[in-house]
C-alpha cells in the first residue's frame, strides 16, 4: 500500500466511525449489537463512497450519509451469513460472531436493523436531491438481483449434482460481493448527479478481483491473521476461482483485473490514483 491510500483508508475508518457513533447511541442491547457488528472491519466500501464522492466534489455531510449505510447493509449481511442456517461460522474479523458473542436471535434483530438503518441514513435530508437514485440502486444491490441472489446462489450450489462452472462462479460473485462495491464506487457520481459509468466499469473488475483474493486467502491464509475460518471452501469441495483457474491462474486473473479496474480510472486523471491503489490493494491484501 502507498502511504496516500493507507491515509485515505484511515481518514474514512475514522470518519464513518465517528459518524457512527453519532447515529448509533449505545443505548440498549440491540444497538450494542449493531456497534460490534460495524467495527473491525476494512471498511473499504465506505471508502470508495467517500473517494468517488471526493472525486465529484461532493460534501461531506452527504458522502457520510451513504459510506455509513453502505457499511450498515455490508454488517448486516456478515451477521446473517454467519448463522448457523448460513455458514455457521464462530469467528468473523478476529472476534467470536455476533450470534456466538450473544445468540441466534440478537444477531438476526441486529442484522434486521442495520438494514433499515441503512435506508434512514440516505433518506436524511443532508443527502441530498439525488437520495432517491442511491436508496433505489442499494436496493436493487443488496437483494433479489444482487447480493440476496449471489447468496442463494451460494447456497444452492452447496447441495448441486455438479460444482458451479467459472462463468456461474463470475456471475454468483458478480452478484454477492461484486453489486455492494460496485453500488459504492458509484455513489459520489450519483450523489452528484453525474455519468457513474467509469466507476462503473473499475468497480466491476475490483468486485470480482476481491473475491479471487479472498479465494486465494482461503487457500494461503491464516485464521489469525485473515480474521475468519480459513480453507472451508477446499475441506468442502467447494467450486471457487482457485479450483477453476489454480492457485496461479487466480493470481494471475487478480492482477489482469486490478489493471483494468485502473485502465477504467483514466477519465479522471492524476485524481483517480488512490482508487488505483485501492485495486492494488485488494488483490495484496492478507485478510
Amino acid at each position: 500500500m502507498t502511504a496516500g491510500f493507507t491515509a485515505a483508508l484511515l481518514q474514512a475508518q475514522t470518519q464513518i466511525l465517528n459518524h457512527m457513533d453519532r447515529r448509533l447511541p449505545q443505548a440498549d442491547l440491540l444497538h450494542q449489537a449493531m456497534d460490534y457488528a460495524l467495527r473491525g472491519g476494512k471498511m473499504l466500501r465506505g471508502f470508495l463512497v467517500l473517494e468517488s464522492a471526493r472525486l465529484h466534489d461532493v460534501p461531506e455531510t452527504a458522502a457520510i450519509e451513504a459510506a455509513l449505510a453502505i457499511e450498515c447493509i455490508h454488517a448486516y449481511s456478515l451477521v446473517h451469513d454467519d448463522l448457523p442456517a448460513m455458514d455457521d461460522d464462530d469467528l468473523r474479523r478476529g472476534q467470536p460472531t455476533l450470534h456466538r458473542k450473544w445468540d441466534e436471535a440478537t444477531a438476526v434483530l441486529a442484522g434486521d436493523s442495520l438494514q433499515t438503518l441503512a435506508f434512514e441514513l440516505l433518506a436524511r435530508d443532508s443527502v441530498g436531491p439525488n437520495a432517491l437514485s442511491l436508496i433505489r440502486t442499494l436496493a436493487q444491490a443488496a437483494g433479489k438481483d444482487g447480493m440476496v441472489s449471489g447468496q442463494m446462489m451460494d447456497i444452492a450450489a452447496e447441495t448441486a449434482e455438479t460444482p458451479l462452472t467459472l462463468d456461474e462462479i463470475t456471475t454468483l460473485q458478480a452478484r454477492k460481493t461484486g453489486c455492494l462495491i460496485e453500488w459504492s464506487a458509484c455513489a459520489g457520481a450519483r450523489l452528484a448527479g453525474a455519468d457513474p459509468a467509469p466507476l462503473r466499469h473499475y468497480a466491476q473488475a475490483l468486485g470480482l478481483a476481491f473475491q479471487i483474493a479472498d479465494d486465494i486467502l482461503d487457500v494461503e491464509g491464516d485464521a489469525a491473521t485473515v480474521g475468519k475460518a480459513v480453507r472451508k471452501d477446499a475441506d468442502a469441495g467447494k467450486a471457487t476461482f482457485v479450483s477453476h483457474l489454480g492457485l496461479e491462474g487466480a493470481k494471475h486473473r487478480a492482477r489482469e483485473l486490478a489493471d483494468l479496474a485502473c485502465a477504467a480510472l483514466a477519465p479522471y486523471g492524476a485524481a483517480g490514483d488512490t482508487l488505483k491503489d485501492a485495486a492494488r490493494f485488494v488483490i495484496s491484501r492478507d485478510s
